[in-house]
């Protein structure tokens, strides 16, 4: 699936590029300026099957989610951090978390363009959402989940919000039911030991 998503997009790029006058073909492949020489580079790609690398980031999941944390409830730059503009240049202030000091502040100053160029980088393109809520707030069951919870609780819509301690009471009463032995009404279910799945095994 990735593999065919990254080719589509890759491709549907190119085009775009092309179409804007954005590539240049210097040298040999001066000939792929020409559209139809273009269109028959890329059709043959359209049919082969792509190879996408990808792999664990080199510092971890948890570096990933302390960079990503920086960007869920605030824009890539705040107010405070642009120092100067005028003349065409923006001085802003940023760290670089890749030196031995990441906490030291420095300043750059860069074109207009250049800056409103990195600052749209930072921004979603259409149809992307910053944050998905999952689970009991997810959109599609979000109204219904909500209902249930009010009813196990026994709270109002217009009422205050349950506690902590009382969702956690409702969550380990559902946990509880959910051991019921299904072949004696007083019985337990008690969880001994996790068996991992047979390779090759066949359920015929």
């Amino acid at each position: 699936m990735l593999s065919a998503l990254f080719r589509r997009l890759l491709l549907q790029a190119l085009e775009r590029a092309f179409r804007h006058q954005q590539l240049q073909f210097p040298g040999t492949i001066a000939g792929l300026a020409d559209p139809s020489t273009f269109r028959a580079l890329l059709q043959p790609l359209r049919h082969i099957d792509w190879v996408v690398y990808s792999k664990p980031p080199f510092g971890g999941p948890t570096q990933v989610l302390h960079y990503l944390g920086r960007y869920t409830h605030r824009v890539a730059l705040s107010n405070q951090r642009i120092l100067a503009f005028g003349n065409g240049q923006v001085t802003f202030q940023y760290k670089d978390y890749r030196s031995t000091n990441r906490q030291k502040s420095r300043r750059m100053t860069i074109s207009a363009d250049e800056f409103i160029r990195r600052f749209l980088l930072h921004s979603l393109p259409p149809g992307f959402q910053r944050i998905r809520h999952y689970d009991l707030f997810a959109s599609r069951k979000k109204r219904a989940n909500l209902a249930l919870c009010r009813q196990l609780l026994n709270a109002t819509t217009d009422g205050l919000l349950p506690s902590i301690a009382q969702v956690q009471a409702v969550v380990a009463e559902l946990l509880d039911q959910s051991r019921e032995c299904t072949c004696c009404p007083v019985g337990r279910m008690i969880r001994t030991r996790i068996l991992a799945p047979i390779r090759g095994w066949n359920s015929s």
